[in-house]
């Protein structure tokens, strides 16, 4: 049970960040599967544009605070390494 106004001031600002970082997480989530969908289709072109909008997510979340400076610098290696496996 909350007590004071201050902690339940608190509580609701975390609610709320909560909630924006599960869909943030989300939209990454689903930006990610678009993208393995090209690659799985041969598609590069494609691919690529889905990678640069993941990059673009990631490096926003980042700068929020979602995800750590080197957790996404990971993410995008790897992403970048399956584009470029792509032939064609």
């Amino acid at each position: 049970m909350i007590k004071t106004d201050q902690a339940a001031k608190r509580y609701r600002q975390s609610e709320k960040r909560r909630l924006r970082n599960r869909m943030t997480k989300s939209t990454i989530l689903t930006a990610k599967k678009r993208f393995l969908e090209a690659v799985k289709e041969n598609d590069k072109d494609k691919a690529g544009n889905e990678l640069t909008s993941i990059i673009k997510l990631l490096d926003t979340s980042a700068g929020k605070g979602l995800f750590h400076k080197k957790t996404v610098a990971r993410k995008k290696s790897r992403l970048t390494k399956v584009l470029n496996s792509m032939t064609a």
